[in-house]
């Protein structure tokens, strides 16, 4: 594979790792459900469907004579391969797929179905279409090329990979080498320690790399359905070092892959667990309260934190950042077609049956919603071509799985489903009642303009909820990049607006553009609400929590 096609291999699958809205389960009984109501309802309009079938027929004279002007989308890089244009069987073949792909969207989309019903099936449609796309077969120009170049051994290569993937990883292809990274080693490699540990949770002190160092730490809450060295994977991405060049006291929680032994571990749980990390970390710091930072399911953990310290009346956080969290789950993305109220039940009852949900099933259902980037990709070049997965630390981390819990799973369904974080008092925790409007901290909200698993408006709508100042930033990135977004990229785009109207469109027509990374505008935000600088410590700890095993810790590193 050249170097070109494994970075464009790579920069399409880090749009499409793991977030929080996989958690909502899709059955295989729901897709089959909506494919016989498209089947149904092709019998139930038949001059529609005849329409439709002429309409096919047109098109394709057009292809076979060389006068269709069908062709694939501009971004779409499965058709790169200049044979796909310029040789007339491959170009017929191409334009046979995109008629007849175009001709069932069209069927489906002018139907009397329902507006639900026609999303559905544009969903069923892409999953048939796209894996019968041209590319995935042998007849793909570059594996065909590929062949003749090795001789034949690319095909063996592929079928061994296939064998492989077969037996080790659930019939699904490899999407990375995973014996390319060792965690601690060429991974979460930022130098720290474990200062305290309960059941639920780790806490990690990195070691400072400056003289001096803002007073009011920080306290970084990773998701629970992802490991926390997304925060610190290369030296060069790592959120960690970023904080730390730049004078923070960083702490990072670590959580525990829960078994069947934690299945009743709830928000609550959690809740408690970040309330001792909270305490630890203001006693070896000895400031009086610390800033958070909380991303995607950690945001809507930290938000909730938030809210029951004021319910309590006490004021043990400064300011808060949020990173692609959504607290209104009202969302208007493909992951709520299948949403009912029959769905979700049937995901908490076997999360409960199971005690957990395997992290490997989640990643499986998010592959089935992106299939292009996430399946049909690694079948091209895995076995098809008889590459090697690509070697990505990104793509490591995401494969990386952990388990939830069956309380805490529940509660996420739950909270999908009523959606308690918009509404007083809809939502206990720890004994408490939560209203987000009495949450007055100023914080700092991230949101990434192509993130199709927390869309930005959806988390634009979540920071409207807190009683105190925001400043919302929107990133040109998706999901994950717009977390891992270091300075220097050229590429690096992000938008602000002071002022935060009740819609988000209106938001963005007035909001100013900005080049290079937000974590440079967030650096100065956060430096803000620091306070003063001391003498950076001269060992991790204290005496009450001294420094134990080293970073990266050991729950890390449970299976």
């Amino acid at each position: 594979m050249s170097e070109k096609q494994n970075d464009d291999l790579k920069h399409t699958s880090a749009k499409s790792t793991m977030g929080l809205n996989p958690v909502i389960g899709i059955r295989g009984r729901d897709l089959l459900t909506s494919a016989r109501l498209v089947l149904t309802q092709a019998m139930r309009q038949p001059l529609h469907s005849a329409r439709h079938v002429a309409h096919f027929g047109v098109e394709m004279k057009n292809v076979l004579l060389g006068q269709s002007q069908l062709q694939p989308d501009d971004n779409d890089r499965r058709f790169n391969d200049p044979a796909w244009s310029h040789n007339p069987l491959y170009r017929r073949y191409l334009q046979t797929y995109l008629a007849w792909r175009k001709e069932l969207h069209d069927w489906v989309e002018h139907s009397s179905l329902s507006e639900q019903d026609v999303s559905r099936g544009h969903f069923i449609i892409n999953l048939m279409t796209e894996a019968m796309a041209p590319s995935n077969s042998l007849a793909n120009p570059a594996a065909v090329k590929r062949f003749f170049d090795t001789g034949g051994k690319s095909l063996l290569d592929g079928l061994s990979h296939m064998a492989k993937d077969l037996l080790h990883n659930g019939g699904m292809p490899s999407q990375v080498d995973m014996k390319a990274f060792e965690v601690g080693r060429n991974v979460a490699t930022t130098e720290g320690a474990v200062v305290f540990r309960n059941e639920v949770l780790e806490l990690i002190q990195y070691t400072p790399v400056t003289e001096q160092v803002f007073k009011r730490p920080l306290l970084v809450v990773p998701p629970q359905i992802n490991k926390y060295y997304v925060f610190d994977l290369s030296p060069e991405k790592s959120l960690a070092r970023f904080l730390l060049r730049n004078q923070v006291q960083t702490f990072i929680v670590s959580w525990r892959n829960p078994t069947k032994a934690q299945r009743e571990w709830g928000l609550s749980t959690y809740i408690e667990a970040l309330k001792e990390a909270v305490d630890v970390v203001c006693t070896i710091t000895g400031s009086a309260d610390v800033n958070v930072l909380g991303a995607c399911s950690g945001g809507a953990t930290t938000a909730s934190l938030l809210g029951h310290y004021a319910a309590l009346g006490e004021k043990k956080v400064h300011a808060q950042t949020l990173l692609v969290s959504v607290l209104d789950t009202r969302l208007d993305s493909q992951y709520a077609l299948f949403a009912d109220e029959q769905t979700l039940e049937a995901a908490k009852r076997r999360s409960y049956q199971a005690g957990v949900l395997e992290g490997s099933d989640m990643a499986k259902v998010f592959a089935w919603m992106r299939p292009n980037d996430l399946i049909w990709n690694y079948w091209v070049n895995n076995y098809l071509l008889g590459n090697e997965p690509p070697v990505f630390d990104i793509l490591y981390w995401n494969n990386d799985t952990t388990r939830l819990p069956a309380a805490l799973h529940g509660e996420f369904i739950d909270m999908f489903q009523t959606n308690p974080l918009t509404r007083a008092g809809a939502l206990e925790v720890c004994g408490t009642p939560i209203d987000l409007s009495q949450v007055t901290c100023d914080y700092y909200v991230v949101a990434g303009s192509n993130d199709h698993i927390t869309p930005w408006t959806s988390c634009y709508k979540s920071a409207r909820l807190f009683g105190g100042q925001c400043e919302f930033v929107l990133s040109s990135s998706g999901h994950i990049q717009s977390i891992l977004n270091p300075p220097g990229n050229p590429k690096a785009r992000y938008m602000t607006n002071p002022d935060m109207p009740a819609d988000p469109k209106a938001w963005q027509e007035d909001a100013t553009k900005h080049t290079d990374s937000w974590w440079l505008h967030w650096q100065k935000w956060l430096t803000a609400r620091s306070g003063e600088t001391k003498k950076a410590p001269a060992k991790l700890g204290n005496k009450r929590y001294p420094a134990a095993e080293a970073a990266p810790g050991t729950y890390v590193h449970e299976r």
